[in-house]
Parts: C-alpha cells; structure tokens; sequence
C-alpha cells in the first residue's frame, strides 16, 4: 500500500456485513475464512467510491441472481452508490479457489509440510488471480488497493459456497 494511502481514515472501510440470505450453509472452515478477512478488512484497507470522499464507509456485500451487489453507505448508513457487478468473469476462479481450499483443508490435517505448502502456494496463486479480476471489475467504480482486493475476493468466495 503507497503511504498516501495508508493514512487517511476517510479512505477506508470501517464496517463489512455479508448478506445472510446470499451465504450458504458453511462450515467451521469456511466460517474461520470469513471471520478472519472480515477482522483483517477491517484493520486495513484502502476503499475509495469513484467520485466520493466522504468516507469512512461500510460495505454490504449479497449476491442477487448472477450478480455481486455492492451496497456503499456512509458510516452513518447514508447511502452512497449501489454497485451491480456481474459474476461471471469471477466463476471460474471461484471455483478453482474452493476446490485448492478443499485440498489444503484435508491436507493440514493429514499431509506432509512439503505438501501442504505446495498446496498453500497454489491457493495463494489463484487468490491473487482473483484479486487481480476484482480490481478490474472494480475499476472506475471503487478503488482499491491489492490486499483489500484479497479480503474482498475471500469474503466474494464466502458468498459462493454451497457447502
């Protein structure tokens, strides 16, 4: 993150909440993944709405159809922008992430070290690949910087499991 953007505490997200109807039945992995990204979200990040500087905000995230929603308020809860974002350009990589977490889920319970961090680095490859299609889907629209576009692609997979 470049040092301007480190520091402003308008500049940021200071509330996350993920639709409930959007979530499907999870389980204590699953459920571990989001509270972390939530929790390391919040504790940084970079999140900027094209054309608003009257942050901080807070984000809900739900999935509507064959979209992502990204419902923008103020903290206060005045609302921002709402932006619809097709899933379509993020499906497969979704995909591809959950079946490597399933992977790395099973191997750190039964695995060798030298397999698990093989494992561990294929999941990181396809989360930054993620990451990388967020910011995209995202540009023009919100601003953000890569390690927010990690913890929003996680939180994004969250909201795809179907347990």
């Amino acid at each position: 993150m470049s040092p301007e953007k480190s520091g402003s505490p308008k500049q940021r997200l200071v509330a996350v909440e993920l639709d409930e109807a959007s979530i499907g039945s999870t389980n204590p992995d699953i459920e571990h993944e989001r509270k972390v990204a939530i929790y390391d979200l919040l504790e940084q990040n970079y999140f900027v709405p094209a054309g608003h500087s009257a942050g901080p905000y807070a984000l809900h995230l739900s999935i509507d159809g064959a979209r992502l929603v990204f419902d923008i308020r103020t903290e206060g809860g005045k609302p921002v922008v709402a932006h619809l974002l097709s899933l379509t350009p993020l499906r497969r990589i979704v995909k591809d992430y959950w079946m490597i977490c399933d992977s790395y889920y099973h191997a750190i319970r039964t695995a060798t070290p030298d397999k698990i961090e093989a494992i561990d680095m294929g999941r990181r490859g396809i989360h930054n690949e993620g990451s990388r299609i967020l910011m995209e889907r995202l540009a023009g629209k919100v601003e953000v910087d890569h390690d927010t576009a990690r913890r929003l692609f996680t939180l994004i997979c969250v909201l795809h499991w179907k347990g």
